[in-house]
C-alpha cells in the first residue's frame, strides 16, 4: 500500500470529541424569562413585561442548539410566553367597564 492510502491501518487514530462539544446545561436565561413572564401574568405589571420580552429575545438569539437537552424548553416557548404576557398586561388599557350595566366593552 502507498503511504497516502486512507485505508492503511497504521494511520488510524482514536476519535476524540472536543471538550465543549456537548455540555448539557440548563438554559438559565430562558428559565428566568419564563418565570418572570408568569409573574407578569399573575401580577399584570405592564412595566415588567417589556424587560421580559427583551430577555426572551436575548435567549432566542443566544441559543445553542447542540448544547440543549432533549425535551427541554426552547427559547421559542419563552418568547411566546413573553408575548402573551405583554398582550395580557396591556389588554386592560383597551377595555373599560360600562358603569350602568357593568359589561366590558372595547374602547375601539
Amino acid at each position: 500500500m502507498s503511504v497516502t492510502d486512507p485505508r492503511d491501518s497504521t494511520r488510524e487514530s482514536k476519535l476524540s470529541l472536543p471538550k465543549t462539544w456537548h455540555a448539557e446545561s440548563a438554559d438559565a436565561m430562558g428559565s428566568m424569562g419564563m418565570f418572570l413572564a408568569g409573574l407578569v401574568l399573575v401580577s399584570r405589571n405592564r412595566y415588567l413585561a417589556w424587560p421580559v420580552a427583551l430577555l426572551a429575545l436575548s435567549s432566542l438569539m443566544n441559543q445553542h442548539p447542540i448544547r440543549t437537552k432533549e425535551g427541554g424548553s426552547t427559547p421559542w416557548t419563552a418568547l411566546m410566553t413573553a408575548t402573551f404576557a405583554l398582550l395580557v398586561s396591556h389588554a386592560a388599557m383597551f377595555t373599560f367597564t360600562d358603569p350602568v350595566t357593568g359589561a366590558i366593552k372595547f374602547s375601539a
